[in-house]
């Protein structure tokens, strides 16, 4: 074994430790990563030749966390690590935008990137960790990828910045993001804030960097020592003459299509015509001569459809639905629109359009999270669905996609830190009905309107906006404000922002070019502001505070205070009192522990009535017994000696046979009857026994 390792103190202490040519040696690159007791094994093979054919890169991102990693079985029957949890496609999709705009552009072969959790602390956070791992299993390896690349987690407590922080010490902070970048540009962000400036987040960019110099720098030593020679690959030969020829028979539609202010469908249908014209009448000059003849014509194609939209966009200021740069699309907002849910929003942007529903549950109805890594619960979703239709497509609905996840999770993101305290679970559905550019800041705006129409409290509205990059080669450039789907595709960057007129709440950044000067990062972002707080003022022409009360058919709460010494009064023999109340109130009620004394009972139920009904019976339960007070209760066993009366629930008292009536009692049947509710009166508590002696004589009157 040829063996490397290499190692790296961080600035707090902390040392990374890779590794190289010990495990997995017949993949193409492979390293583990070690923080602390936290490992990962990185893996990267491609194929060894180029589908000439081909027209992108076909990469695919793996990421897992083994139970065993942390000492725990997997939940479940199958007892074995099985589908990809909502954390781990987020976590593939992080390393995946990052690695991804470093291939080289004609670099076109099946290549597969695999990082496994191996070993976990369960304090170091290895999602912060992956992508370096990914990164210098692509540096060991001889696949050609040119820069390393890093990514860290940042965050702010208390005004300060800290790296890569461990899950402990992620309480009280208001920034958390994910930034990666080369040495010389930031290629990849994602996070959330608490309403933090522009200025805050530039800084925080620029902070991550540092370190992100210092991991870039530790991955070169690595491939240094390491020495591999970069594979040499068959690429498609330039044909210059035949992108010429292209470009003569569609430069004029493009053209027109770049300044002629059209919808999605009349852009679409001009370039696919041209397209195929011109697709004919070169396969009739050059089907005899040029092996893979399709595959160059869609590659120029698209090369020369971006750079006619590139020059427009730069040098004339138009872009392809006639807007300047700045412009925001038509909005068009409706609440209440979806009659028997709890709240619900439709919001259109241009051609994009969310239907968002609301719906509010219970405490059972939070979502469990049960990771290698994170065990707990949530009690706020967002989730987004992106059906074919939505861009007149036919595709089959299975479970969500990586794309969904992520969209649903970053709108989630942006909303959270608005959503107040409350016994709610909340659920919000986002269902992307159109779509022609950010249906996930879309899914933001029309989550905010729901949730305000369906009576929740929020902080601050949120609105949420893409923005785009133009580049030029002789280094012009223009942000472009609420991009279309198009322009994301002919574009240089799709940067989505949310915040509320305070602050920015949430933040993704990807790019398809090498990298983003902080110039380029900090127009955007002061572009971005103003597209936002347009588009919020747009939302809140339609709803401007949530309403005042919740819709009919939501859940309704009471949460009351029980001793923990009732608890069991509460639940009963077997849970037979907490059933029986739930049913005969229609409600469902939840026991918490809260402090070392003192626990909660949260009621509810879309019936009122019947949650008043339940805490006045637990009420009753919890109820101490004060000698000489008043009770009603119902006649439960009949002695030969008296009678049991449970005077309050779960609790029952003796009626001594010389304290039914004055009279003298003979036989407890000719007075008192089993069911029967009497009036009794607490004559004394046992000290010893704790057993109540009642009677009912003493409230009759004597004659």
């Amino acid at each position: 074994m040829n063996i490397i390792q290499k190692s790296l103190t961080l600035p707090d202490g902390r040392v990374i430790q890779i590794e190289t040519g010990k495990m997995a040696r017949q993949a193409d690159g492979a390293v583990t990563l070690r923080c602390g007791d936290t490992l990962l094994l990185a893996t990267v093979v491609a194929k060894k030749e180029i589908n000439l054919e081909t027209d992108f890169l076909p990469l695919s991102v793996d990421y897992f966390e083994k139970y065993s990693s942390s000492g725990r079985f997997p939940g479940g029957f199958f007892k074995r690590d099985g589908k990809m949890s909502e954390n781990e496609v987020l976590t593939c999709r992080l390393i995946d935008r990052a690695l991804r705009p470093l291939f080289p552009e004609n670099y076109h072969a099946d290549t597969q990137i695999m990082v496994q959790l191996l070993s976990s602390d369960r304090d170091e956070q290895p999602d912060a960790l992956s992508c370096l791992a990914a990164s210098a299993a692509l540096m060991v390896s001889d696949i050609p990828f040119q820069d390393p690349v890093a990514e860290v987690r940042v965050i702010r407590k208390n005004g300060t910045f800290y790296i890569n922080p461990k899950f402990s010490e992620m309480e009280g902070i208001d920034l958390d993001l994910m930034v990666a970048g080369t040495s010389d540009s930031i290629v990849m962000v994602e996070g959330e804030m608490v309403e933090v400036g522009e200025e805050v987040m530039l800084e925080a960019l620029k902070f991550a960097h540092q370190t992100i110099k210092l991991l870039n720098t530790f991955q070169e030593e690595i491939r240094t020592a390491v020495a591999k020679t970069t594979r040499k690959y068959a690429y498609l030969e330039e044909k210059p003459e035949l992108e010429a020829a292209l470009k003569a028979l569609v430069a004029e539609d493009l053209y027109k299509v770049a300044r002629g202010k059209m919808s999605k469908q009349d852009r679409q249908e001009i370039i696919g015509k041209a397209y195929d014209a011109a697709k004919t009448a070169l396969k009739e000059k050059y089907s005899d001569t040029v092996e893979y003849l399709d595959t160059y014509l869609k590659t120029y194609f698209k090369h020369i459809q971006s750079e006619i939209v590139r020059e427009v966009v730069v040098r004339e200021g138009i872009r392809l639905d006639g807007r300047t740069t700045t412009d925001i699309r038509r909005i068009d907002c409706e609440v209440a629109f979806l009659p028997r849910t709890h709240g619900s929003a439709l919001f259109t942007r241009g051609e994009t359009q969310s239907l968002c529903a609301v719906t509010l549950g219970t405490k059972l109805d939070q979502q469990t999270i049960d990771s290698p890594t994170v065990i707990g619960s949530k009690t706020f979703m967002l989730q987004y669905n992106f059906p074919g239709f939505s861009t007149g497509e036919v595709k089959p609905n299975r479970a969500p996609a990586r794309r969904e996840i992520g969209h649903g999770n970053l709108a989630e993101r942006s909303l959270k830190v608005v959503i107040p305290e409350s016994p709610y679970t909340i659920r919000v559905e986002s269902n992307i009905l159109e779509s022609n550019g950010s249906s996930s800041m879309a899914s933001v705006c029309g989550g905010t309107l729901a949730l305000m129409d369906a009576g929740i409290k929020i902080l601050r509205p949120v609105s949420g906006i893409a923005m785009g990059l133009i580049t030029m080669a002789d280094g012009g450039f223009a942000v472009l404000s609420d991009i279309l789907g198009d322009e994301d595709h002919l574009g240089d960057m799709d940067f989505k922002v949310a915040g509320t007129e305070k602050g920015l709440t949430a933040c993704q950044m990807d790019i398809k070019i090498r990298g983003l000067s902080y110039e380029i990062i900090e127009k955007a972002l002061a572009q971005s502001k103003n597209g936002r707080m347009h588009i919020l003022g747009e939302m809140l022409k339609t709803m401007n505070q949530p309403r005042e009360e919740l819709s009919p058919f939501a859940p309704r709460f009471f949460v009351m205070n029980i001793p923990h010494e009732y608890f069991g009064a509460v639940i009963g023999p077997g849970g037979k009192v907490i059933q029986e109340i739930q049913k005969t109130t229609e409600t469902v009620i939840v026991l918490e522990e809260g402090t070392n004394t003192v626990g909660t009972a949260t009621i509810s139920s879309s019936n009122a009535k019947g949650v008043e009904m339940a805490v006045a019976q637990i009420r009753n339960i919890v109820q101490i017994p004060e000698v000489g007070e008043i009770y009603s209760g119902k006649v439960r066993s009949i002695q030969p000696f008296g009678a049991f009366v449970e005077f309050l629930p779960g609790k029952d008292g003796l009626v001594h046979v010389t304290e039914i009536a004055h009279q003298r009692v003979d036989k407890v049947e000719n007075f008192l009857k089993l069911g029967e509710e009497v009036k009794v009166k607490l004559l004394d508590i046992d000290p010893k026994s704790g057993k109540f002696r009642l009677s009912i004589k003493a409230l009759i009157p004597k004659n």
